[in-house]
């Protein structure tokens, strides 16, 4: 009897930096300590192997998201150095590198909060000349595009409610902060609004979802043009 070939599916960049990033969230919500076994930070070589055995992710996976996730500002990485004294009093200088999530990190996930800084915190936005609102969910656009952001701050909230996995949520959300990221200019960047569009209009099949998709879908078309 021949044998059935089993086939992979490879996780996309979005999927492997949602699970990454609340690898680095659950780390630190358990934390007893900085460093160390239980503490937020963690080495490198204790990510990938982790990641590893909780889901299947390679180095390569690991690493070319970690670097995403640094220079968005959700991961930082502290390099921790000491000496080791070698045979003959030779100083050796040593350095390990620790990564762990932000105040930045935490609030992807959880949502903006009291303590949360906005997003043009230092920006004097009289002197831009727009006029800048502050949504629901704490994100701030240009007024012209408050109808729409009123619908993906409804939207956002019923992808949050949902039954659909952390991970799917997760990168839902980030999408969703792109585009409002964008609306904060008088004139967003059509190529980066159909981007996360895209995806964002996927949760047209989570329940409760529907209806806000197609909403969201006759406001930001014009935009996408």
């Amino acid at each position: 009897m021949k044998r059935e070939k089993q086939t992979t599916f490879a996780p996309t960049n979005d999927e492997v930096r949602a699970l990454m990033l609340n690898f680095f969230y659950e780390r630190n919500r358990n934390a007893t300590s900085g460093m160390g076994k239980r503490g937020s930070a963690v080495k490198i070589s204790d990510v990938k192997s982790e990641l590893k055995a909780a889901h299947g992710l390679t180095q390569q996976n690991v690493q070319s998201n970690l670097t995403y996730l640094l220079s968005q500002g959700w991961i930082e990485e502290k390099a921790v150095a000491k000496q080791v004294v070698a045979k003959g009093g030779t100083v050796i200088p040593s350095v390990t590198n620790f990564y762990q999530i932000t105040a930045s990190g935490i609030d992807k996930i959880e949502g903006p909060g009291e303590f949360t800084m906005p997003t043009f915190h230092g920006i004097k936005i009289e002197a831009t000349g727009q006029n800048i609102i502050t949504l629901g969910d704490g994100n701030q656009i240009n007024a012209q595009f408050s109808e729409l952001g009123s619908g993906l701050v409804r939207l956002r909230e019923a992808v949050i409610a949902s039954s659909q996995p952390e991970e799917q949520k997760m990168a839902l959300v980030a999408d969703i902060e792109t585009i409002q990221l964008q609306l904060a200019k008088p004139r967003p960047n059509s190529a980066i609004l159909a981007a996360a569009w895209e995806s964002v209009k996927a949760a047209a099949v989570i329940d409760g979802c529907t209806s806000l998709v197609q909403h969201v879908t006759s406001l930001i078309a014009p935009l996408l043009n």
